[in-house]
């Protein structure tokens, strides 16, 4: 990591060089060079990974994802605060790139509101995304809205970044997404085949999917942290453990359409693909809608403000889906979610590393280009590998899903490989109206 010196403190000791006091001054930490970029990058494809695999050994445990996803954005919004407070605030100001609190106090709303807007896209598609992992499955859900978010949010940041990254690479990175994106989608196909003959072999109560669920009653489950609960008893990918994951899970899927679960996918991956360019925009004005004299907002201030919205989103919604759930989902309380604690400890994780996650992507994509940190969409790659682990996905499956499985995961590695490779380095020489 590289980072802005201030050449002020320097005049008040005209004796000493310039060069030797402010490399011994206070500084404001930026991500400039390509290498920091990119570390950035892979620490981000790790967290944000990560983060669905806690959410999604959640519901399958039977906590309701209303109250898994207020403590997920507590912590979510508290990871801001703690980058706008440390790397926001390191350092004395400069015109140019003033600390985090000064900015707060100065005319630039219009960036403002492009920050808040990608928040809110951004929660919106997390929260789709919830539903999502139990429909349609956590690899596959975050195949299909990666593609989504590489396909229409990398194109757009291509353009907004005045085509600072190689698009002689950029684009054949686009493409191995894409397929990558076919692969998950015969992967899909090929398990759920697999499935279902596991499923028409087994003679149990649960055969129609008719499971045991009252209407109204909240979803109980017996310690979340440590994982104790009947389903280990099974052997994973066995019809036993598929019928005893539906009955206590808090999202029932059985006998529903598997076009809903596509649908609340595809609305994801369309949201997760227009919060990156909103952030371009919000600190890099490529419509020229700050006053003259206005500095962009550092990356700091703008995870800020997109916290903000993503937080209060988050909260409005959640907090109507207690008392208004959605998917026949039961009913729930405020005071019902303040008195589950079982579990917490994993929601609380999963925000703190999807906030840690979001600000070293845009952290690195200021640096290398916001097309070239989407590279960061390759988190399927780290989302199936807890697929399998965690959860038994594709276990005692056919030996064509495994190949399809493979395959994929091979794919995404050279997408992620091509997309960090056509990295560029953006000028910091004026961030400021003149």
């Amino acid at each position: 990591m590289a980072s802005k010196e201030f050449p002020g403190i320097c005049s008040l000791v005209p004796s000493l060089s310039e060069s030797t006091l402010c490399t011994t001054g206070l500084k404001m930490y930026f991500v400039e060079s390509k290498g920091g970029a990119i570390a950035c990058m892979f620490m981000a494809l790790f967290f944000l990974g990560t983060w669905p695999a806690f959410l999604t050994l959640l519901e399958r445990r039977g906590r309701l994802p209303q109250h898994t996803y207020l403590d997920y954005s507590i912590t979510n919004f508290l990871a801001a605060l703690l980058i706008a407070f440390t790397f926001g605030e390191l350092g004395k100001s400069t015109f140019d790139h003033p600390n985090f609190l000064l900015q707060l106090g100065q005319d630039n709303w219009p960036s403002v509101l492009f920050a808040m807007g990608g928040g809110v896209f951004l929660s919106l598609g997390n929260l789709a995304s919830q539903y999502a992992f139990a429909f349609v499955g956590l690899s596959v859900t975050e195949v299909i809205t990666a593609s989504i978010t590489v396909v229409i949010g990398t194109t757009l940041n291509y353009f907004l970044d005045d085509k600072i990254n190689k698009a002689e690479i950029l684009f054949p990175g686009v493409g191995c997404f894409l397929i990558a994106v076919f692969l998950g989608s015969a992967v899909h196909s090929s398990n759920a085949t697999d499935n279902k003959a596991k499923l028409n072999d087994y003679t149990g109560d649960y055969k129609d999917g008719a499971i045991s669920s009252k209407e109204g009653d909240l979803v109980t489950s017996k310690d979340l942290e440590n994982g104790s609960s009947s389903i280990d008893k099974f052997e994973a990918g066995t019809a036993d453990f598929l019928m005893d994951l539906e009955e206590r899970r808090a999202i029932k899927v059985f006998g529903k359409s598997t076009l809903i679960g596509l649908a609340i996918t595809f609305f994801a991956g369309l949201c997760f693909s227009m919060f990156s360019p909103a952030f371009n925009i919000a600190t890099n004005d490529q419509w020229n809608t700050l006053k003259k004299g206005v500095p962009h907002l550092t990356v700091y201030t703008a995870f800020f403000y997109f916290s903000i919205s993503c937080f209060a989103i988050a909260i409005v919604l959640n907090i109507t889906f207690l008392y208004h759930p959605v998917l026949n989902l039961p009913k729930s309380s405020f005071k019902a979610y303040l008195a589950d604690s079982d579990g917490r400890g994993w929601a609380l994780l999963a925000g703190l590393l999807c906030g840690c996650g979001n600000g070293l992507q845009f952290m690195g994509g200021q640096a290398a280009g916001y097309a070239a940190a989407d590279a960061v969409q390759a988190l399927p790659l780290v989302s199936t590998f807890w697929g399998v682990i965690l959860f038994g996905e594709y276990r005692r499956s056919s030996r064509r899903t495994y190949i399809l499985l493979g395959s994929m995961l091979f794919m995404f590695i050279v997408a992620v490989a091509v997309l960090m490779a056509s990295s560029g380095h953006r000028s910091s020489s004026h961030t400021a109206k003149e």
